[in-house]
């Protein structure tokens, strides 16, 4: 075999050897580790009712009704694929206008003064798809949906606190209010009362 040939087949058997390396071993590798140390995480973080996926808790969801919390306002109209914050500064007109609005319409719908209304429930996340809110706004929804669900504030508050991440290492961050997993909790709480 010449020179070419014995460098053509050195370069094939790397080749092989890479391809199952990278290509079906580490795959396996992360995805088996991910199923091990965190499989709600990596199955997509799954938010059931009655036994059907109906969300994820990473992900907000428009939601329209009384007997509902609202999550933040979304820079991207509920769009996943288009995730990404609005990209406006504090003194830019569209902003300041989005949040007039946003007030008058959170103000007239949870009959509360506006200045008396969290920023969270006026601006959009990061993502434009946050599920979490302060526990502020989510206390502000509170009679709100404890009257159109019928289930009362003691209970409603339950199901807040039940659905409240604390700060990350209890020093890192808020406590914060997950919109997907209380809503669902909300819709359980009523269908198995």
């Amino acid at each position: 075999m010449n020179a070419y040939g014995r460098q053509l087949l050195t370069a094939l058997r790397f080749l092989l050897c890479t391809t199952l390396i990278l290509g079906l071993a580490y795959p396996a590798l992360v995805f088996g580790l991910g199923q091990l140390i965190a499989p709600a995480q990596a199955n997509g973080s799954l938010v059931s009712v009655d036994g059907k996926a109906a969300g994820s808790s990473l992900l907000a969801q428009p939601v329209t009704g009384e007997e509902f919390f609202y999550p933040r306002p979304s820079a991207v109209q509920w769009d996943a694929a288009g995730s990404s914050p609005s990209n406006l500064g504090p003194n830019q007109p569209s902003l300041i206008e989005a949040m007039t609005t946003n007030k008058a319409e959170v103000a007239t719908r949870e009959n509360v003064v506006p200045g008396s209304i969290p920023i969270d429930a006026l601006t959009a996340s990061g993502s434009g798809l946050d599920p979490d809110i302060s526990l502020a706004n989510a206390r502000m929804q509170l009679p709100r949906v404890a009257k159109a669900t019928g289930l009362g504030e003691a209970t409603v508050n339950e199901l807040i606190r039940e659905n409240t991440n604390n700060a990350v290492l209890g020093f890192l961050g808020q406590p914060s209010v997950n919109t997907t997993t209380l809503n669902a909790a909300l819709l359980q709480a009523r269908t198995n009362p």
